[in-house]
């Protein structure tokens, strides 16, 4: 779209934050916010720890759908782990925890293990060899320059980039194809926007929220996680093959929903449901 429709889009007032998620543990089952504070490596605690097996590399619902499961939640400073079947656990900011290499995909990053209490804990709930694991928060884990540019953009655990962008109508737009809705939950976003058009996120150059700014960078082509349903834990066959129909992305190799973002502004303000949101379309 160009020209005066898209500049009114463009200054489209309705636009706000719907929702805000983080997920603590990375696979685990994600955390509804009132108001998030914005760091470097996007909402605070999202993906700051993760789930490794024996030889350091990250385990996810790809390979362990029972990490939907598992509720971690921040609790002033420590991390409380709930899951079926198991004691819960709390654990602090304990100093001096030894480092450990881990890999993310393709990325080798040091990480602070969080000890033997923690990997008894989810060796015991995946039947499996694991380890708790989190962010080194003196080590810098960059994005991918081919999409984020010269920006010195980094992440912690998560795939690849800080955040993931979604809106209510391109949710609603995929659920009027399908059989049976799905829940918001299936695409583990960090900000769900309202007030504007389906797949508009494709399109957005920047979301500004107060002092805040997010840059989409990156479309977010989805994987198996997406048809596994969240408080169960059992796979399904939905969203794959309708997005395929429709949302293929020959370029990335799969099929796209949401858009990865990049902190550009407002690292140390927060970001709260309900704040109006400047979307600004890239055409």
């Amino acid at each position: 779209m160009s020209g005066p429709a898209a500049t009114a889009r463009m200054n489209e007032p309705s636009a706000s934050v719907k929702a805000l998620f983080v997920y603590p543990v990375k696979g685990c089952r994600g955390s509804s916010l009132a108001t998030a504070e914005v760091t470097e490596r996007g909402l605070a605690h999202d993906r700051e720890w993760m789930v490794v097996d024996g030889a350091g590399n990250f385990m996810s619902q790809r390979t362990h759908p029972r990490l939907a499961l598992v509720r971690p939640a921040i609790r002033e400073a420590s991390l409380e782990i709930e899951a079926p079947g198991m004691d819960p656990i709390s654990l602090g900011s304990a100093a001096d925890r030894p480092t450990l290499q881990v890999t993310v995909w393709r990325d080798a990053v040091p990480a602070l293990d969080e000890g033997a209490e923690a990997a008894a804990w989810f060796s015991d709930y995946l039947k499996t060899e694991a380890r708790l694991v989190r962010f080194d928060p003196r080590a810098r884990r960059y994005c991918n320059s081919a999409f984020a540019g010269d920006s010195g953009a980094h992440t912690g655990f998560s795939d690849a980039y800080p955040l993931l962008l979604l809106s209510e109508a391109t949710l609603a737009d995929l659920n009027s194809r399908l059989r049976e809705s799905l829940p918001m939950n299936r695409f583990r976003p960090n900000v769900v926007l309202g007030g504007v058009e389906a797949y508009d996120e494709d399109h957005f150059s920047e979301v500004r929220v107060g002092d805040v700014a997010f840059k989409p960078v990156k479309p977010c082509t989805r994987c198996q996680v997406t048809t596994i349903e969240q408080t169960t834990a059992e796979a399904g066959v939905e969203p794959l093959p309708t997005l395929a129909g429709y949302r293929m992305d020959a370029r990335l190799g799969g099929v796209t929903f949401g858009i990865n973002a990049i902190v550009s502004a407002g690292v140390g303000s927060t970001v709260s449901v309900g704040s109006p949101a400047d979307c600004t379309l890239a055409f």
